[in-house]
């Protein structure tokens, strides 16, 4: 099912890309407001949505769908993975043997510079 739903978001990414290189920039229909033919239309010098306006909609419709397909799939998948936070060891299982060195026992130099030994 994810991989039906990934091919679908590839195939609707580069239709929406092919969509929109398709489609006439806004500089196209300048001559329309002129006095051109398409100055008389119902839906003013614009006229109404094109073809390739509504397929663009349409593929960018499925792709956020497909994108939100995706994320659910990813989220489901990521409860089901265990972590590095597994090899943590929780509190009782911390062996107290380990101490913690005594500050007291370095010897005192006049120098404030560290001495090697």
């Amino acid at each position: 099912m994810e991989a039906l739903i990934l091919v679908l978001h590839v195939l609707a990414a580069v239709l929406i890309i092919a969509l929109v290189l398709l489609q006439q920039g806004k500089g196209a229909d300048a001559g329309a407001s002129f006095g051109g033919g398409a100055s008389q239309t119902v839906f003013g010098s614009q006229g109404g949505g094109s073809f390739f306006g509504k397929m663009t909609a349409v593929f960018a419709l499925v792709f956020f769908l497909t994108s939100f397909g995706l994320a659910y799939f990813a989220s489901e998948q990521a409860k089901s993975v265990s972590g590095a936070l597994d090899f943590v060891p929780s509190a009782p299982q911390v062996d107290e043997t380990v101490g913690l060195p005594e500050l007291g026992d370095k010897k005192k130099t006049s120098s404030d510079l560290p001495v090697t030994e």
